[in-house]
């Protein structure tokens, strides 16, 4: 009997495998990328995920966090905390308390629709719903809802918009 065909065929360097890249994703799933900053900043590379949270003030986990009530006749503890980098709780309450920007915004269609409706029917918003240029059959608080969103978004315009039908009104 002669041997399995797969077991006589030799071993050949394959050249369509970059193997600068695959050893750069292995190595990737070995050492996770940190996304946020202050801790990327911080981290250690010669200690333990444990004892870098800890340096940091921070938790790795919910477990064990909060104590568990204990009987009646067993003292508590308070834990010790050795906090070496402050900073990185500083630098995270810091930007967690920066606002974002609101970037929602109206599109132009709706503009025309909300200054159409305003302009015919000021804040009536059931004059509004039975108007025909109603095309998508919103309901007054539908309405409502895009008229608040059109002054939160553009609120300059909408001042402008509110002067210029005041003065068309007055003249």
């Amino acid at each position: 009997m002669g041997k399995i065909k797969k077991s006589r065929k030799r071993n050949t360097f394959n050249y369509n495998k970059n193997k600068k890249k695959l050893k750069k994703k292995l190595r990737r799933k070995e050492k996770p990328h940190i996304e946020c900053p202050q801790i990327r900043k911080a981290w250690d590379e010669h200690k333990t995920v444990k004892q870098n949270l800890q340096d940091m003030g921070l938790a790795p986990g919910t477990k064990g966090m909060l104590p568990i009530k204990p009987k009646k006749n067993t003292k508590v503890e308070p834990m010790e905390t050795n906090v070496l980098k402050p900073y990185v709780i500083e630098e995270m309450e810091a930007e967690a308390s920066v606002r974002g920007n609101d970037r929602t915004t109206c599109s132009t269609d709706m503009i025309e629709y909300v200054q159409h409706m305003v302009k015919e029917h000021n804040e009536d918003y059931k004059a509004m719903a039975r108007d025909e240029k109603n095309y998508y059959q919103d309901t007054p608080k539908q309405i409502k809802r895009k008229v608040e969103l059109y002054k939160r978004c553009h609120p300059e315009q909408y001042a402008a918009f509110i002067a210029s039908l005041q003065s068309q009104k007055s003249t």
